[in-house]
């Protein structure tokens, strides 16, 4: 029965949310009319009385037939916090809102894809495809980048948005491996015809990692007849890799000019604005109030990867429930720095600023950050501001509260004003960017 509530939980929730805060749970009493819940600690227990009461009761009621008291049992480790294993992700567990015919995951939608500048195009390319499949010149239409970025996500939402406006049409999704693994199973089985059909027989096919094809001669072939028959078919194909199609070595130059016939579009990874806006998305959907300045400070630091970004998110949370700390600056630097080592904090501060732009401009220090309207003041204020949020990973209200305690919109405006003056004026220009060339190999102080 708490099984049942479990599953209930899982397809409610984001995966991450589901792993950190209910699996594990388990019923160590359960009476007709009270069910005791067994939880790691007592933040763990207030946690779900707060965030998560409702979907408890919800759960309960519908798995059981009726309401009923929800009390906790904490357990009690004599392990000392440093010896309990840190929460990972699971691999390999199928994830919520799975469907087993299509093999789709019913949480890639595109309502919570979160688009920027280096992604605009392959998800304005993917809607297209998945509003009339088949329809457009985009057929096929291959998505790439490296890994991370959201090609799975686009691809699975573009299967859940046809099934659910086309429910009659039959979408298939699965990755390369699985296919070549099919494959391999049909020929021992003497099936070759079955698997064929099964593939064929299809009205739209989204394909996974295509790089796993690479040196499967047997494979690739099976795959360019069934390639070639759906396009004649007028069936839609989308596809992802983890490069352009002509980077991919290993493959046969038909299939590459297959591949190559529709629209490639790629996604470069997030700036910081698109950064900061997933994680003010993942803590919304998690039910969770950060601190602005928190989500800054970790979007400044993880930069490539949009799942590493997500799971820096789960790992501080983690470390703050198991270890029953508040979400503070300085948790984030913790998390930051097993993930990405102490080096990476090792690096221009905006102290170095700060005393590069006093000698610079033989403006004082205590003028910089001080109150003061003067023109060459406020000025070489405005380019320390600058440099400090180009070369520093510090957040904006970091850069702020260095230059006299001022908030993050005055060090945007500031930002702006100089990018604005560079343009029209060459040799302040040149200053400040000798100014950042002088800077950069200075090491070793922390960014605070």
């Amino acid at each position: 029965m708490w099984s049942n509530c479990l599953a209930y939980f899982k397809e409610r929730l984001p995966e991450q949310a589901y792993q950190t805060w209910f699996d594990g749970i388990a019923v160590s009493t359960l009476t007709s009319e009270e069910i005791v819940l067994q939880v790691p600690n007592q933040f763990h227990y207030e946690w779900l009385e707060s965030k998560y009461r409702h979907l408890i009761d919800a759960a309960i009621k519908e798995v059981f037939d009726k309401p009923m008291i929800v009390n906790y049992s904490v357990v009690v480790s004599h392990k000392k916090p440093n010896e309990i294993p840190s929460l990972v992700q699971k691999e390999n567990v199928i994830p919520p809102g799975y469907q087993e015919k299509t093999q789709l995951n019913s949480r890639y939608l595109f309502d919570n894809f979160i688009e920027g500048k280096g992604n605009q195009l392959a998800k304005a390319a993917s809607y297209s495809v998945a509003e009339k499949p088949g329809q457009t010149p985009f057929n096929p239409l291959l998505i790439y980048s490296i890994t991370g970025l959201g090609k799975t996500h686009l691809l699975q939402g573009i299967g859940n948005f046809c099934i659910r406006r086309y429910p009659s049409m039959r979408v298939q999704y699965l990755t390369s491996e699985k296919f070549m693994l099919d494959f391999i199973r049909a020929i021992q089985e003497n099936k070759s015809t079955e698997f064929a059909n099964t593939y064929r027989g299809v009205d739209m096919l989204l394909l996974d990692d295509v790089q796993f094809f690479q040196n499967k001669e047997q494979t690739q072939e099976q795959f360019f007849h069934l390639f070639n028959e759906l396009y004649q078919q007028g069936k839609q194909i989308v596809l992802t890799t983890d490069r352009p199609p002509n980077e991919l070595t290993g493959l046969k130059d038909r299939l590459v000019s297959r591949f190559q016939s529709g629209l490639m579009v790629d996604i470069q990874p997030p700036d910081l604005e698109t950064r900061i806006a997933i994680l003010m998305k993942k803590a919304h959907d998690d039910h969770l109030e950060i601190p602005f300045e928190i989500i800054e400070y970790i979007a400044s630091h993880i930069k490539r990867n949009v799942r590493e970004l997500e799971g820096t998110m789960v790992r501080l949370l983690a470390r703050s429930s198991l270890y029953r700390k508040d979400i503070t600056m300085e948790l984030a630097r913790e998390v930051l720095e097993e993930i990405l080592g102490k080096e990476a904090f090792i690096g221009v501060t905006i102290d170095h600023v700060i005393k590069s732009i006093s000698r610079e401009w033989k403006v004082s220090e205590r003028q910089l950050v001080g109150k003061g309207r003067k023109m060459e003041i406020a000025m070489a204020r405005q380019i320390a501001m600058y440099l400090s949020r180009e070369l520093t990973a510090a957040s904006l209200f970091n850069i702020g509260l260095h230059l006299g305690g001022r908030d993050h919109s005055t060090v945007i405006h500031a930002c702006k004003t100089v990018e604005k003056k560079m343009l029209g004026d060459n040799e302040l220009k040149k200053r400040i960017l000798r100014i950042k060339k002088e800077l950069q190999p200075v090491g070793s102080v922390s960014i605070y």
